[in-house]
């Protein structure tokens, strides 16, 4: 398979060692990639959900792609986030290309471009984390639920069906959460002049030109890969977002036009070490 060279990628919210993950088609997709950076945004491997008992070769299998990449030159970046928090005890350690952080900042062809999870935004994880688990948790079931679902969906010949997202859809609280992570997140890049501020954590792909009295900035969120199985990707002083596309990988492609226009061991030892 002839590989895309790529400047940037960014991909959050895999939830590895959950059922809900999809491993298999992250695999592919991150096997049609050469990027040259590679942040890995938060909620990578659910640390609060983490089963011994369930913890798939196809799930291994990512992780060993990640250690390929940063020992062929990958620059590869471990954000962590809320469901991998135990990670960052290990804030600022790097061997080679891989580094663990809780924030990042990266130069993008003059622009600046600030990158973190986004959960210091969530009373719910930040106040009360018993709470935010269980919710983890039944969004699990509720994912896996929806596979089986959608799998007699398919034998039926019907359109898939997302629970979660009607929820979401139809809940206005829901709606309201996403829309106050966003404006807090762009008001917090306008007051420190990023050009760009790209997130995660809510599960939300989106590529969007924010204003407000004192600027503007570009909000971008990479998604997830339980249900919208998406990445963001920057090249040619572009973005755009990568959309996993079940029969191949075709992906559907939204771009935004720009104004102006390790081995497997070591991140085994870094994950299950201390706990």
């Amino acid at each position: 398979m002839k590989k895309r060279k790529v400047e940037l990628v960014v991909i959050s919210d895999l939830h590895l060692g959950t059922y809900g993950c999809h491993a298999t088609e992250l695999l592919q997709y991150l096997s049609s990639i050469k990027p040259k950076i590679l942040v890995l945004n938060g909620d990578i491997v659910d640390i609060w959900q983490f089963r011994k008992s369930y913890f798939p070769k196809s799930h291994l299998k990512v992780i060993k792609k990640f250690i390929d990449f940063a020992s062929k030159g990958t620059e590869v970046y471990y954000i962590t986030g809320n469901h991998d928090e135990m990670l960052r005890k290990f804030s600022d350690a790097t061997v080679g290309n891989f580094s663990i952080v809780d924030k990042l900042v990266l130069e993008l062809d003059d622009k600046k471009a600030w990158i973190f999870h986004g959960d210091v935004f969530d009373a719910s994880v930040n106040h009360a984390k018993w709470i935010a688990k269980l919710g983890g948790i039944g969004y699990d079931y509720l994912i896996l639920l929806n596979r089986f679902v959608n799998w007699c969906l398919k034998k039926l010949d019907r359109e898939p069906y997302s629970f979660s997202k009607k929820i979401k859809a139809s809940v206005k609280k829901a709606v309201k959460h996403i829309s106050d992570f966003e404006t807090t997140a762009t008001d917090l890049a306008i007051e420190n002049k990023y050009d760009y501020v790209i997130c995660g954590h809510i599960h939300e792909p989106k590529i969007i030109r924010k204003e407000n009295k004192n600027g503007a900035t570009m909000y971008l969120n990479s998604g997830d890969w339980i249900e919208n199985l998406t990445a963001l990707e920057y090249n040619k002083k572009r973005w755009k977002m990568y959309r996993y596309a079940e029969d191949s990988l075709q992906a559907e492609e939204d771009y935004f036009e720009m104004e102006n226009h390790l081995s497997q061991q070591l991140v085994a030892s870094l994950i299950f070490s201390k706990q």
